[in-house]
Protein backbone atom coordinates (compact mmCIF):
# COMPACT_ATOMS: atom_id res chain seq x y z
CA UNK A 1 0.00 0.00 0.00
CA UNK A 2 0.97 3.65 -0.45
CA UNK A 3 1.65 5.75 2.72
CA UNK A 4 -1.49 7.43 1.93
CA UNK A 5 -3.90 4.37 1.82
CA UNK A 6 -5.40 3.01 4.90
CA UNK A 7 -6.84 -0.21 5.20
CA UNK A 8 -9.62 -0.94 7.92
CA UNK A 9 -11.68 -3.93 9.20
CA UNK A 10 -15.75 -3.66 8.47
CA UNK A 11 -19.10 -4.76 8.34
CA UNK A 12 -19.98 -7.86 10.07
CA UNK A 13 -16.70 -8.99 11.45
CA UNK A 14 -16.93 -5.63 13.76
CA UNK A 15 -20.27 -5.86 14.53
CA UNK A 16 -20.09 -9.40 15.70
CA UNK A 17 -16.66 -9.07 17.40
CA UNK A 18 -18.52 -6.37 19.09
CA UNK A 19 -21.64 -8.83 20.29
CA UNK A 20 -19.09 -11.72 21.17
CA UNK A 21 -21.09 -13.37 17.76
CA UNK A 22 -19.07 -16.07 16.10
CA UNK A 23 -17.72 -14.82 12.49
CA UNK A 24 -16.04 -16.67 10.00
CA UNK A 25 -15.22 -14.13 6.96
CA UNK A 26 -13.48 -10.29 7.21
CA UNK A 27 -14.17 -7.85 5.01
CA UNK A 28 -12.12 -4.55 4.69
CA UNK A 29 -12.20 -1.18 2.77
CA UNK A 30 -9.13 0.99 1.87
CA UNK A 31 -9.12 4.65 1.75
CA UNK A 32 -6.24 6.76 -0.12
CA UNK A 33 -6.08 4.10 -2.65
CA UNK A 34 -6.27 3.25 -6.44
CA UNK A 35 -7.35 0.44 -8.84
CA UNK A 36 -4.08 0.97 -10.46
CA UNK A 37 -2.58 1.03 -7.24
CA UNK A 38 -3.94 -2.23 -5.75
CA UNK A 39 -3.33 -4.10 -8.63
CA UNK A 40 0.38 -3.10 -8.33
CA UNK A 41 0.31 -4.62 -4.64
CA UNK A 42 -0.81 -7.92 -5.83
CA UNK A 43 -4.28 -7.73 -5.23
CA UNK A 44 -6.84 -9.33 -7.83
CA UNK A 45 -9.92 -7.27 -8.70
CA UNK A 46 -13.12 -9.60 -8.60
CA UNK A 47 -15.94 -7.00 -8.54
CA UNK A 48 -17.85 -5.99 -11.96
CA UNK A 49 -20.06 -3.06 -10.89
CA UNK A 50 -17.38 -1.39 -8.15
CA UNK A 51 -13.67 -1.97 -6.95
CA UNK A 52 -13.39 -5.48 -4.83
CA UNK A 53 -9.97 -7.09 -5.11
CA UNK A 54 -8.62 -10.15 -3.41
CA UNK A 55 -5.82 -9.67 -0.74
CA UNK A 56 -2.66 -11.98 -2.74
CA UNK A 57 -2.37 -13.85 0.56
CA UNK A 58 -5.18 -14.35 2.48
CA UNK A 59 -7.88 -13.65 -0.13
CA UNK A 60 -9.99 -11.85 1.97
CA UNK A 61 -11.81 -9.28 0.12
CA UNK A 62 -10.84 -5.45 0.30
CA UNK A 63 -12.96 -2.97 -1.67
CA UNK A 64 -11.85 0.97 -2.54
CA UNK A 65 -13.95 2.67 -0.37
CA UNK A 66 -16.96 4.44 -2.46
CA UNK A 67 -20.08 6.33 -3.27
CA UNK A 68 -23.42 5.61 -4.71
CA UNK A 69 -25.97 7.79 -5.80
CA UNK A 70 -29.68 6.55 -6.83
CA UNK A 71 -30.10 6.48 -10.75
CA UNK A 72 -33.11 4.00 -11.27
CA UNK A 73 -35.74 2.10 -9.69
CA UNK A 74 -34.37 -1.55 -8.12
CA UNK A 75 -31.32 -2.37 -5.94
CA UNK A 76 -29.13 -2.31 -9.90
CA UNK A 77 -29.83 1.38 -10.09
CA UNK A 78 -26.79 2.95 -8.63
CA UNK A 79 -23.82 5.26 -10.09
CA UNK A 80 -20.62 3.85 -8.02
CA UNK A 81 -18.10 6.18 -7.51
CA UNK A 82 -14.67 4.90 -6.09
CA UNK A 83 -11.49 7.06 -6.04
CA UNK A 84 -8.48 7.87 -3.46
CA UNK A 85 -10.63 10.98 -2.04
CA UNK A 86 -13.38 9.05 -1.07
CA UNK A 87 -13.34 8.96 3.16
CA UNK A 88 -14.18 6.31 5.26
CA UNK A 89 -17.26 8.03 7.01
CA UNK A 90 -18.70 8.66 3.32
CA UNK A 91 -18.23 4.57 2.88
CA UNK A 92 -19.60 3.94 5.71
CA UNK A 93 -23.00 6.52 5.13
CA UNK A 94 -23.92 4.34 2.27
CA UNK A 95 -24.07 1.09 4.80
CA UNK A 96 -27.77 -0.34 5.51
CA UNK A 97 -27.70 -0.09 9.33
CA UNK A 98 -25.81 1.32 12.16
CA UNK A 99 -24.28 -1.60 13.43
CA UNK A 100 -22.95 -2.42 10.11
CA UNK A 101 -21.03 1.33 9.86
CA UNK A 102 -18.40 0.66 12.03
CA UNK A 103 -15.18 0.10 10.96
CA UNK A 104 -11.61 -0.67 13.12
CA UNK A 105 -8.44 0.52 12.07
CA UNK A 106 -5.25 -1.12 12.06
CA UNK A 107 -4.59 -0.12 15.47
CA UNK A 108 -7.43 -1.45 16.10
CA UNK A 109 -9.67 1.52 17.29
CA UNK A 110 -12.94 1.94 16.67
CA UNK A 111 -14.54 4.68 14.13
CA UNK A 112 -18.07 4.85 14.46
CA UNK A 113 -19.46 8.27 12.97
CA UNK A 114 -23.04 6.44 13.22
CA UNK A 115 -23.24 5.25 17.02
CA UNK A 116 -23.18 1.60 15.48
CA UNK A 117 -21.47 0.91 19.09
CA UNK A 118 -24.64 2.55 20.86
CA UNK A 119 -27.27 0.43 19.22
CA UNK A 120 -25.77 -2.93 19.44
CA UNK A 121 -25.44 -2.20 23.41
CA UNK A 122 -29.02 -0.94 23.47
CA UNK A 123 -29.80 -3.85 21.04
CA UNK A 124 -31.72 -1.83 17.77
CA UNK A 125 -31.30 -2.45 14.56
CA UNK A 126 -31.29 1.27 12.68
CA UNK A 127 -31.06 2.47 9.31
CA UNK A 128 -27.61 5.01 8.86
CA UNK A 129 -29.20 7.54 6.55
CA UNK A 130 -31.96 8.19 4.83
CA UNK A 131 -30.27 6.46 1.71
CA UNK A 132 -31.13 3.14 2.81
CA UNK A 133 -34.66 4.21 1.29
CA UNK A 134 -32.82 3.34 -2.20
CA UNK A 135 -32.09 -0.21 -1.79
CA UNK A 136 -35.50 -2.39 -1.64
CA UNK A 137 -32.60 -5.58 -0.55
CA UNK A 138 -31.95 -3.58 2.95
CA UNK A 139 -35.66 -4.88 3.74
CA UNK A 140 -34.56 -7.86 3.34
CA UNK A 141 -31.42 -7.98 5.08
CA UNK A 142 -33.17 -5.84 8.30
CA UNK A 143 -35.50 -9.34 8.27
CA UNK A 144 -32.90 -11.23 8.04
CA UNK A 145 -30.79 -9.56 10.68
CA UNK A 146 -33.81 -9.58 12.78
CA UNK A 147 -33.89 -13.78 12.73
CA UNK A 148 -30.11 -14.08 13.91
CA UNK A 149 -30.36 -11.68 16.49
CA UNK A 150 -33.64 -11.92 17.97
CA UNK A 151 -32.27 -14.14 20.57
CA UNK A 152 -30.35 -11.91 21.71
CA UNK A 153 -32.81 -8.49 22.34
CA UNK A 154 -32.58 -7.12 19.18
CA UNK A 155 -35.76 -5.00 17.83
CA UNK A 156 -35.66 -2.79 15.02
CA UNK A 157 -36.13 0.66 15.34
CA UNK A 158 -39.30 2.31 14.79
CA UNK A 159 -38.31 5.47 12.38
CA UNK A 160 -36.62 2.19 10.44
CA UNK A 161 -39.83 0.07 10.57
CA UNK A 162 -41.36 2.61 9.03
CA UNK A 163 -38.98 3.68 7.00
CA UNK A 164 -39.46 0.35 5.32
CA UNK A 165 -43.37 0.18 5.09
CA UNK A 166 -42.67 3.57 3.35
CA UNK A 167 -40.35 1.72 0.88
CA UNK A 168 -42.81 -1.18 0.14
CA UNK A 169 -45.81 1.81 -0.67
CA UNK A 170 -43.59 3.50 -2.85
CA UNK A 171 -43.43 -0.35 -4.73
CA UNK A 172 -39.39 -0.78 -4.36
CA UNK A 173 -39.97 -4.45 -3.45
CA UNK A 174 -41.55 -5.32 -6.51
CA UNK A 175 -38.44 -4.42 -8.75
CA UNK A 176 -36.31 -7.74 -6.27
CA UNK A 177 -35.52 -10.30 -8.62
CA UNK A 178 -36.40 -13.71 -7.20
CA UNK A 179 -33.07 -15.19 -7.12
CA UNK A 180 -32.12 -11.90 -4.43
CA UNK A 181 -35.33 -12.85 -2.44
CA UNK A 182 -34.43 -16.36 -2.17
CA UNK A 183 -30.78 -15.67 -1.30
CA UNK A 184 -31.51 -13.63 1.56
CA UNK A 185 -34.79 -15.95 2.50
CA UNK A 186 -32.42 -19.35 2.49
CA UNK A 187 -29.84 -17.28 4.75
CA UNK A 188 -32.51 -16.14 7.10
CA UNK A 189 -34.02 -20.01 7.04
CA UNK A 190 -30.26 -20.76 8.93
CA UNK A 191 -30.71 -18.02 11.45
CA UNK A 192 -31.86 -19.21 14.61
CA UNK A 193 -35.45 -17.46 14.57
CA UNK A 194 -36.36 -18.00 11.07
CA UNK A 195 -39.46 -16.91 11.90
CA UNK A 196 -39.07 -13.93 12.24
CA UNK A 197 -37.88 -12.70 8.96
CA UNK A 198 -41.25 -14.36 7.75
CA UNK A 199 -43.08 -11.75 10.65
CA UNK A 200 -40.72 -8.81 9.61
CA UNK A 201 -41.99 -9.07 5.92
CA UNK A 202 -45.37 -9.30 6.96
CA UNK A 203 -45.24 -6.50 9.30
CA UNK A 204 -43.78 -4.15 6.80
CA UNK A 205 -46.10 -4.99 3.98
CA UNK A 206 -43.65 -7.01 1.97
CA UNK A 207 -44.59 -10.82 2.33
CA UNK A 208 -47.25 -10.21 0.32
CA UNK A 209 -45.89 -9.02 -2.21
CA UNK A 210 -42.78 -10.90 -2.29
CA UNK A 211 -44.48 -14.53 -0.61
CA UNK A 212 -48.00 -14.04 -1.09
CA UNK A 213 -48.37 -18.12 -0.86
CA UNK A 214 -47.34 -17.29 2.72
CA UNK A 215 -49.14 -14.01 3.19
CA UNK A 216 -52.42 -15.14 2.62
CA UNK A 217 -52.63 -17.73 5.56
CA UNK A 218 -53.02 -15.06 7.90
CA UNK A 219 -56.24 -14.84 8.66
CA UNK A 220 -57.29 -18.23 7.50
CA UNK A 221 -59.15 -20.67 10.23
CA UNK A 222 -58.00 -23.81 11.29
CA UNK A 223 -60.67 -26.25 13.92
CA UNK A 224 -59.92 -25.05 17.17
CA UNK A 225 -59.39 -28.30 18.34
CA UNK A 226 -56.84 -29.23 16.91
CA UNK A 227 -55.19 -25.81 16.97
CA UNK A 228 -55.77 -24.07 19.69
CA UNK A 229 -53.88 -21.04 17.62
CA UNK A 230 -56.84 -20.54 14.56
CA UNK A 231 -54.84 -18.99 12.70
CA UNK A 232 -53.06 -20.69 9.61
CA UNK A 233 -50.45 -18.13 9.20
CA UNK A 234 -49.78 -18.11 12.59
CA UNK A 235 -49.85 -22.03 12.83
CA UNK A 236 -47.14 -22.04 10.17
CA UNK A 237 -44.36 -19.91 12.29
CA UNK A 238 -45.00 -21.98 14.94
CA UNK A 239 -43.75 -24.84 12.79
CA UNK A 240 -41.15 -22.69 11.58
CA UNK A 241 -39.86 -22.11 14.99
CA UNK A 242 -40.20 -25.89 15.98
CA UNK A 243 -38.71 -27.11 12.89
CA UNK A 244 -35.99 -24.46 13.75
CA UNK A 245 -35.61 -26.42 17.34
CA UNK A 246 -35.35 -29.92 15.35
CA UNK A 247 -32.44 -29.03 12.64
CA UNK A 248 -30.34 -26.94 11.01
CA UNK A 249 -31.15 -27.29 7.66
CA UNK A 250 -32.94 -24.44 5.94
CA UNK A 251 -34.08 -26.82 3.37
CA UNK A 252 -36.27 -28.85 6.63
CA UNK A 253 -37.26 -25.53 8.03
CA UNK A 254 -38.62 -24.57 4.49
CA UNK A 255 -40.35 -27.30 3.62
CA UNK A 256 -42.03 -26.91 7.41
CA UNK A 257 -43.33 -23.51 6.52
CA UNK A 258 -44.77 -24.20 3.20
CA UNK A 259 -46.57 -27.73 4.68
CA UNK A 260 -49.90 -26.08 4.46
CA UNK A 261 -49.64 -23.73 1.72
CA UNK A 262 -52.90 -25.57 0.05
CA UNK A 263 -55.24 -23.93 2.91
CA UNK A 264 -54.62 -20.56 1.39
CA UNK A 265 -56.86 -21.96 -1.22
CA UNK A 266 -59.76 -23.26 0.72
CA UNK A 267 -63.04 -21.88 0.10
CA UNK A 268 -64.16 -19.66 2.55
CA UNK A 269 -67.26 -22.08 2.43
CA UNK A 270 -65.96 -25.00 3.93
CA UNK A 271 -63.88 -22.86 6.78
CA UNK A 272 -62.46 -23.97 9.30
CA UNK A 273 -62.09 -27.40 7.40
CA UNK A 274 -59.37 -28.01 4.48
CA UNK A 275 -59.99 -31.16 2.89
CA UNK A 276 -57.48 -32.10 0.29
CA UNK A 277 -55.19 -29.57 0.92
CA UNK A 278 -52.15 -31.19 1.16
CA UNK A 279 -52.69 -32.59 -2.56
CA UNK A 280 -53.65 -28.36 -3.51
CA UNK A 281 -50.57 -27.76 -1.46
CA UNK A 282 -48.11 -29.61 -4.16
CA UNK A 283 -49.27 -27.03 -6.55
CA UNK A 284 -48.84 -23.88 -4.60
CA UNK A 285 -45.36 -25.11 -3.81
CA UNK A 286 -44.54 -25.61 -7.12
CA UNK A 287 -45.41 -22.26 -8.20
CA UNK A 288 -43.39 -20.87 -5.45
CA UNK A 289 -40.57 -22.60 -5.92
CA UNK A 290 -40.21 -22.06 -9.32
CA UNK A 291 -41.20 -18.52 -8.74
CA UNK A 292 -38.09 -18.00 -6.36
CA UNK A 293 -35.99 -20.52 -8.05
CA UNK A 294 -35.35 -22.19 -5.40
CA UNK A 295 -32.78 -25.60 -5.52
CA UNK A 296 -34.44 -28.58 -6.75
CA UNK A 297 -33.77 -30.52 -3.32
CA UNK A 298 -35.91 -28.34 -1.69
CA UNK A 299 -39.08 -27.96 -3.91
CA UNK A 300 -38.94 -31.76 -3.66
CA UNK A 301 -38.87 -31.82 0.09
CA UNK A 302 -41.86 -29.08 0.31
CA UNK A 303 -43.62 -31.06 -2.61
CA UNK A 304 -43.57 -34.65 -0.46
CA UNK A 305 -43.80 -32.56 3.15
CA UNK A 306 -47.22 -30.87 1.81
CA UNK A 307 -48.43 -33.55 0.32
CA UNK A 308 -47.87 -36.46 2.89
CA UNK A 309 -47.73 -34.65 6.24
CA UNK A 310 -50.87 -36.12 7.78
CA UNK A 311 -49.85 -39.52 6.88
CA UNK A 312 -47.40 -39.29 10.03
CA UNK A 313 -50.28 -37.70 12.61
CA UNK A 314 -52.47 -40.70 11.71
CA UNK A 315 -49.52 -43.70 10.83
CA UNK A 316 -51.68 -46.21 13.54
CA UNK A 317 -54.24 -46.21 11.05
CA UNK A 318 -52.42 -46.84 7.56
CA UNK A 319 -52.45 -50.17 5.88
CA UNK A 320 -49.22 -51.47 5.06
CA UNK A 321 -50.17 -50.43 1.27
CA UNK A 322 -50.04 -47.01 1.90
CA UNK A 323 -47.27 -46.75 4.58
CA UNK A 324 -45.05 -49.15 1.05
CA UNK A 325 -46.21 -46.74 -0.75
CA UNK A 326 -45.22 -43.66 0.78
CA UNK A 327 -41.88 -44.93 1.57
CA UNK A 328 -41.22 -45.48 -2.03
CA UNK A 329 -42.26 -41.94 -2.65
CA UNK A 330 -39.76 -41.03 -0.31
CA UNK A 331 -37.16 -42.86 -2.07
CA UNK A 332 -36.31 -44.37 1.54
CA UNK A 333 -34.24 -47.13 0.43
CA UNK A 334 -32.01 -45.14 -1.82
CA UNK A 335 -32.23 -41.86 0.52
CA UNK A 336 -33.31 -42.99 3.76
CA UNK A 337 -32.16 -38.84 5.48
CA UNK A 338 -34.93 -37.56 3.13
CA UNK A 339 -37.33 -39.76 5.39
CA UNK A 340 -35.74 -38.88 8.68
CA UNK A 341 -35.98 -34.97 6.95
CA UNK A 342 -39.86 -35.72 6.53
CA UNK A 343 -40.61 -36.69 9.98
CA UNK A 344 -38.78 -33.75 11.22
CA UNK A 345 -41.24 -31.59 9.58
CA UNK A 346 -43.91 -33.70 10.82
CA UNK A 347 -42.99 -33.34 14.47
CA UNK A 348 -42.73 -29.54 13.97
CA UNK A 349 -46.27 -29.84 12.46
CA UNK A 350 -47.14 -31.55 15.75
CA UNK A 351 -45.51 -29.54 17.58
CA UNK A 352 -46.52 -26.09 16.64
CA UNK A 353 -49.45 -25.51 18.03
CA UNK A 354 -50.83 -23.56 21.26
CA UNK A 355 -50.08 -26.04 24.28
CA UNK A 356 -48.02 -28.77 22.01
CA UNK A 357 -45.08 -27.22 22.10
CA UNK A 358 -43.01 -29.64 24.57
CA UNK A 359 -45.61 -32.69 23.82
CA UNK A 360 -43.76 -35.97 22.87
CA UNK A 361 -44.35 -37.45 19.45
CA UNK A 362 -44.64 -40.98 19.52
CA UNK A 363 -45.74 -41.50 16.07
CA UNK A 364 -42.15 -40.76 14.84
CA UNK A 365 -40.73 -43.87 17.20
CA UNK A 366 -43.59 -45.81 15.65
CA UNK A 367 -42.67 -44.94 11.90
CA UNK A 368 -38.84 -45.28 12.24
CA UNK A 369 -39.62 -48.44 13.47
CA UNK A 370 -41.56 -49.67 10.76
CA UNK A 371 -38.92 -48.32 8.71
CA UNK A 372 -36.23 -49.70 9.89
CA UNK A 373 -37.89 -53.04 8.91
CA UNK A 374 -38.52 -52.40 5.76
CA UNK A 375 -35.34 -51.18 4.63
CA UNK A 376 -33.61 -54.50 6.32
CA UNK A 377 -35.53 -56.18 3.25
CA UNK A 378 -32.94 -56.43 0.76
CA UNK A 379 -32.55 -58.26 -2.98
CA UNK A 380 -30.87 -61.30 -0.49
CA UNK A 381 -34.44 -61.94 0.88
CA UNK A 382 -35.61 -62.98 -2.42
CA UNK A 383 -35.56 -66.40 -3.83
CA UNK A 384 -32.08 -66.63 -6.26
CA UNK A 385 -34.17 -68.33 -8.74
CA UNK A 386 -36.70 -65.79 -8.85
CA UNK A 387 -36.14 -62.66 -11.31
CA UNK A 388 -37.38 -60.08 -13.75
CA UNK A 389 -41.13 -58.61 -12.61
CA UNK A 390 -41.73 -61.62 -10.06
CA UNK A 391 -38.65 -60.44 -8.23
CA UNK A 392 -39.89 -56.84 -7.96
CA UNK A 393 -43.22 -58.33 -6.87
CA UNK A 394 -41.75 -60.67 -4.72
CA UNK A 395 -39.52 -57.97 -2.92
CA UNK A 396 -42.49 -55.77 -2.64
CA UNK A 397 -44.60 -58.68 -0.57
CA UNK A 398 -41.80 -59.25 1.69
CA UNK A 399 -42.09 -55.39 2.40
CA UNK A 400 -45.56 -55.59 3.14
CA UNK A 401 -45.22 -59.16 4.92
CA UNK A 402 -42.63 -56.99 7.21
CA UNK A 403 -44.52 -54.05 7.70
CA UNK A 404 -47.36 -56.09 8.68
CA UNK A 405 -45.56 -57.78 11.44
CA UNK A 406 -43.69 -55.01 12.77
CA UNK A 407 -47.40 -53.07 13.18
CA UNK A 408 -48.47 -56.09 15.25
CA UNK A 409 -45.16 -56.06 17.66
CA UNK A 410 -45.72 -52.36 18.23
CA UNK A 411 -47.66 -51.43 21.59
CA UNK A 412 -50.77 -50.27 20.02
CA UNK A 413 -50.86 -47.12 23.36
CA UNK A 414 -48.95 -44.75 20.95
CA UNK A 415 -50.72 -41.63 20.82
CA UNK A 416 -53.34 -41.12 17.71
CA UNK A 417 -53.90 -37.69 15.82
CA UNK A 418 -56.98 -37.09 13.89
Amino acid sequence: MTNKAKTYLVGGAVRDELLGYPFHEKDWVVTGSSVNEMLKQGFQQVGKDFPVFLHPKTKEEHALARTERKSSPGYHGFDVHADPCVTLEQDLSRRDLTINAIAKDEQDQLVDPYHGKHDIENKVLRHVSEAFAEDPVRILRVARFSARYHHLGFTIADETMQLMKDMVIAGEVKHLVAERVWQEMDRALSEQSPSVFIQVLRDVGALKVLIPEIDVLFGIPNPEQWHPEIDTGIHSLMVLEQASLLTQSPMVRFAALCHDLGKGLTSKQYWPKHRGHEETGVKVVKRLCERLKTPKEYRELACLGSRYHLHAHKVLELRPKTLLKLFEAFDLFRRPERFEHYLDICEADFRGRTGFEKLNYPQREYFEKIAASVVNVSNKSVDPSISGKEFGEAIRNLRLESIANTKKCINNTYLLIN
